[in-house]
């Protein structure tokens, strides 16, 4: 098995006291990075030891890839975004589909985000940096998203055909919207370049109060000699946000 490389989410533990010496608790726990938050916290995250792992690369999540007009907006963000992620070393720029809108199917809506991820291709693969387009359920939490299935996202992927442009598989959010997580993630490995977890019903911890057995799961990416990252993006139920940390980072510590 390939050990996992585990980061956090800045989300999780960014309360946790002043931003350098929570960096410097999550690099004790074992965390080779922190994510998702926002620049300012880059030079933080890096002085600490530790890589960032992927961030936000465009505006928004409800309007997204998937509208033409956005386009322009959405290149020139990506484009700021690659700048970021070549000075910190990111390997991964996060983009999302946005939600669906009257006039337009799924498969036109993927066509739109293939559209723009194929015009933001050739850089991505210049720099060496990742597009994830993220799996998001449109149940609970974002109502109307699109990108809201595996088939619909490996779509997308392979209109583009670009080694760089994959997905991120959030695994609390997939068991929402489809189940079969492992056997989805043995057959989509090659598409999916990061993860993201949480337990459910809630997105909270990964304990036993929720549905999701993590440990098989973290047990089968890690046998697909998975090189990317798995990062930890839920809300900790109790006050200690660096214990809640260390029990996820526990959870996924598998090989």
């Amino acid at each position: 098995m390939t050990p996992i490389k585990q980061s956090v989410c800045w989300g999780v533990v960014a309360s946790a006291g002043e931003p350098a010496e929570v960096a410097k608790k999550v690099k004790e726990i074992g965390y080779s990075s922190i994510e998702m938050s926002q620049p300012d916290v880059f030079p933080i995250i890096k002085d600490a030891g530790l890589d960032i792992a992927i961030f936000v690369g465009h505006k928004s999540l409800a309007d997204g890839l998937n509208k033409l007009e956005n386009h322009e907006r959405i290149y020139d963000e990506l484009m700021a975004s690659f700048e970021l992620a070549e000075k910190y070393e990111i390997p991964s720029i996060l983009c999302l589909s946005g939600n669906r809108y009257e006039g337009v199917s799924d498969l036109q809506g993927a066509e739109i985000c293939a559209e723009i991820l194929s015009r933001v291709a050739p850089t991505a693969e210049e720099k060496g940096v990742n597009l994830c387009m993220e799996l998001l359920n449109s149940r609970v939490n974002h109502p109307g998203y699109m990108c809201d299935s595996t088939e619909w996202g490996v779509h997308v992927c392979k209109m583009v055909d670009s080694p760089r442009v994959a997905l991120l598989y959030d695994i609390y959010h997939m068991q929402i919207m489809e189940g079969d997580l492992i056997r989805t993630i043995q057959n989509n490995i090659q598409w999916f370049k990061h993860f993201h977890t949480a337990g459910n019903p809630g997105r909270h911890d990964m304990d036993d109060q929720q549905e999701i057995y993590y440990p098989a799961v973290a047990r089968a990416i890690a046998e697909l000699d998975y090189q990317g990252y798995v990062g930890h993006e839920f809300g900790p139920k109790g006050d200690d946000r660096i214990a809640a940390a260390q029990a996820a980072y526990d959870t996924w510590n598998v090989a």
